[in-house]
């Protein structure tokens, strides 16, 4: 279970909390999500994700409980597959995609998981350098990954967890 981690992304103005993600936060995720994507998953595949129990997903909130941010992934075994991360538009720039990362990858270590990986568009440049902060490193590329506009995804990877 996540506990109560909390970063100042605001600093004097407010805090996120992360927190595991409930079928009451799926309306905002997926207001999140079609915002941040162009090919944005269903409310249902929202839902299937955050009740799977191979799945971690977590939410960001505000000091008003409002889903700012979130962060998916699926687990089996010792390995662990990033789904999404997105941040609402009006909270990026200010660490709530930092904080999520974390926790991400503090949830892994706790779940024993032994490396992470994930795809991620290759012109998206900020989600790139923040899984090289993380220790990510490309290993591939999966040509026309991507629908809406097609694009080749990035395949990277941070092993040796624990």
């Amino acid at each position: 279970m996540i506990s109560d981690v909390r970063s100042n992304f605001r600093p004097g103005k407010s805090l996120a909390v992360i927190v595991q993600a409930t079928p009451q936060h799926a309306a905002a995720i997926h207001a999140i999500e079609n915002e941040a994507f162009s090919d944005p998953w269903s409310k249902s595949s929202i839902l299937y994700e955050i009740n799977e129990p191979g799945s971690v997903f977590l939410v960001a909130v505000n000091e008003n409980q409002n889903a700012i941010g979130y962060a998916s992934m699926r687990h089996v075994l010792d390995e662990g597959h990033i789904s999404n991360i997105a941040v609402s538009a009006s909270y990026k720039n200010q660490g709530v995609g930092s904080l999520l990362m974390e926790s991400l990858v503090n949830e892994a270590r706790r779940l024993k998981i032994t490396a992470l990986t994930l795809e991620v568009r290759e012109s998206n440049k900020a989600a790139i350098s923040l899984y090289k902060k993380y220790g990510f490193v490309q290993k591939g590329v999966r040509r026309d990954f991507y629908s809406y506009p097609n694009e080749d995804g990035i395949v990277m990877w941070k092993e040796h967890l624990i």
